[in-house]
Order: C-alpha cells, then sequence, then structure tokens
C-alpha cells in the first residue's frame, strides 16, 4: 500500500479524537455520518463535473478530494484502506462482468 495512504488513514484515525474547532476531519466527524456522507457526494459530483469538461489538472485535483473523503468515510466505519485495497487485489485479472455476476449470486 501507498505510504501516502497509510499516513493518511494514521491522520484520518486521530483526528476522530482532535477538537472539532481545530481540524477540519474531526469537524466531519463531530457533525456525523450525514455530514460526511454529503461532503463525498459533493466531492463525486466535482469529480464528473471535471471528468466532463477534461481538465487534467482539475481532474486530479477533484479525485485526491473524493478520495480522501473516501478514506474518511473508511475511517468512520473503523475500515481501512487495506481493506479496499484487498478488494481489488481480489478482483484483480477477473472480467468486470464475471465479478459482478459473483455478486448477484451472493
Amino acid at each position: 500500500m501507498s505510504d501516502t495512504l497509510t499516513r493518511l488513514a494514521e491522520v484520518l484515525e486521530a483526528r476522530k479524537q482532535a477538537d472539532p474547532s481545530s481540524s477540519y476531519v474531526a469537524s466531519l466527524y463531530h457533525k456525523g455520518l450525514d455530514q460526511i456522507l454529503k461532503k463525498l457526494g459533493e466531492e463525486a459530483t466535482e469529480t464528473v463535473i471535471a471528468g466532463k469538461a477534461g481538465d487534467k489538472e482539475q481532474i486530479v485535483y477533484e479525485t485526491a478530494d473524493l478520495w480522501f473523503h473516501s478514506l474518511v468515510l473508511l475511517a468512520h466505519y473503523d475500515l481501512s484502506p487495506e481493506a479496499v485495497l484487498a478488494e481489488l487485489d481480489r478482483r484483480f485479472g477477473l472480467s468486470g462482468i464475471t465479478e459482478k455476476a459473483q455478486r448477484s449470486q451472493s
């Protein structure tokens, strides 16, 4: 896993105990799941808009925001980035059609 993801996950976990008035992430945790999800939705929309516009720099910027807020959601549920990477690893080399069909059978 990327060292950046590891370090970021550690910081996000620590922010759960931080003062909401001194940390953006702590304020998200303090406001609760609905605020985390709202922010994640906003970032997803902004990423789509950047993709539609085709501005590569903006796509990278918005995707970073989207990934960041996805990591906040994972941390909210005490999940690690490793869990997502393990799932991606499980899917690697598997046809998307096959993988989706397997999920439907579960």
